[in-house]
């Protein structure tokens, strides 16, 4: 996946390059993603309208029940739309950054029941410790935990040639497993009636920021964590180092100056990382307990969720914001109006092939559009000669 590389090395921490002429592409670079992201989520509501229809369902109610459970009431936003927003932006920040290195990783779902199970595995040792400090070491030794589980893949690919792709999956089926042993052996709970382990005590819970809700401190986390990934990325030599990989991972070789083997291992432990955070968080803030099944896919639908995005960190709070109100609202759809909630799955699956055949299109106009230039300038001098 290629994208453009801006900024260039200086040796220092900071990136120097600045072109004349690079803040007003940067915005029209970012209002031409904001229009396609607009027409995207129109095609998309459009073609669930048409799957309502395909499907025997009123369409108008079933779109009213989706943004009643979104956004119909102060409740809906703050304990259901924000709260599926926070897990989707921790794993969605995973992807993006791999994605931005050209590792396709796909195993945010595993990483995130790995980082969930740290916090889990922790809690018991820690519950009778200050949760100044119990709270911050459950978050560290599921983000930890994550980023491990990462780099498993990380290895086996530059070490054994392995792709990250069949890596990850077979990984997230080996921690859905490991989840499910866990809650039925070592992290059971006391009484061993339920496949899950026990209710987090009180004390060690993220504290709840709005009374009568469920939004947690999980969701002031997501920003700030977004935006130093963005500002490391496009700000520092190690993040520019990191596009440059991505971007043509051949050439990042010929330049010499970049250890690709180093860099890309370090793509493997930040995506981890930043998705076993997410898990971490979640099982903090709003499950309190492990159990199979902890996950409804987080880690497959941040895919979707960092596409939309561009990779842009900061877009993806945008887009994980979107959709964990396309996941509130499908549960209200579901019972409100009797739709499956799996005809808006449906529609998240066709949005990211629509994201990839937009990408497919533009690459290739940028190729033809290039050779259309080279075709020209090689003629012109020629013709003058």
């Amino acid at each position: 996946m290629n994208h453009p590389v801006e900024g260039s090395t200086t040796g220092s921490t900071t990136v120097a390059a600045r072109v004349p002429g690079q803040a007003s592409a940067g915005l029209r670079q970012a209002g031409l993603a904001a229009g396609q992201v607009v027409m995207l989520l129109a095609m998309g509501l459009f073609l669930l309208a048409a799957l309502l229809v395909a499907t025997g369902h009123p369409v108008i109610p079933a779109l009213t029940a989706l943004f009643r459970g979104a956004f119909g009431s102060w409740y809906a936003i703050t304990s259901a739309t924000l709260v599926r927003m926070i897990p989707l932006g921790f794993a969605g920040l995973a992807v993006a950054l791999a994605f931005r290195a050209g590792v396709l990783n796909v195993g945010a779902e595993g990483q995130l029941l790995v980082g969930a199970a740290a916090a889990t595995a922790l809690a018991l040792p820690l519950q009778n410790t200050s949760p100044l400090l119990a709270i911050p070491l459950m978050i560290v030794g599921g983000a930890a935990a994550g980023g491990v589980w990462a780099m498993i893949a990380g290895v086996l690919r530059l070490r054994f040639g392995v792709l990250e792709v069949i890596s990850t999956i077979m990984l997230n089926f080996i921690a859905l497993n490991l989840t499910g042993w866990l809650v039925r052996g070592p992290l059971q709970e006391p009484q061993r009636v339920n496949p899950q382990s026990a209710s987090l005590p009180a004390s060690l819970q993220l504290p709840v920021l709005l009374d009568g809700t469920r939004l947690h401190a999980g969701v002031m986390m997501l920003p700030v964590v977004a935006v130093a990934l963005w500002w490391w990325l496009f700000h520092t030599a190690s993040g520019f180092r990191v596009r440059a990989v991505g971007a043509n991972v051949r050439a990042a070789e010929s330049a010499g100056e970049i250890r690709v083997a180093r860099t890309l291992l370090l793509v493997f432990l930040l995506s981890g990382l930043l998705a076993g955070l997410g898990g971490a968080v979640e099982y903090l803030g709003i499950t309190y307990a492990l159990y199979e099944n902890f996950s409804p896919g987080y880690g497959y639908t941040a895919i979707a969720v960092a596409l939309l995005a561009r990779l842009h960190p900061v877009g993806v709070l945008a887009t994980a914001l979107l959709f964990g109100a396309l996941e509130a609202g499908a549960n209200a759809m579901q019972r409100d109006a009797g739709v499956p909630s799996v005809v808006v799955s449906v529609v998240e699956a066709v949005l990211i092939l629509l994201v990839v055949a937009v990408d497919r299109w533009r690459a290739r106009t940028s190729d033809s559009a290039g050779a259309m230039s080279g075709t020209t300038s090689g003629a012109t001098p020629g013709a003058a000669a």
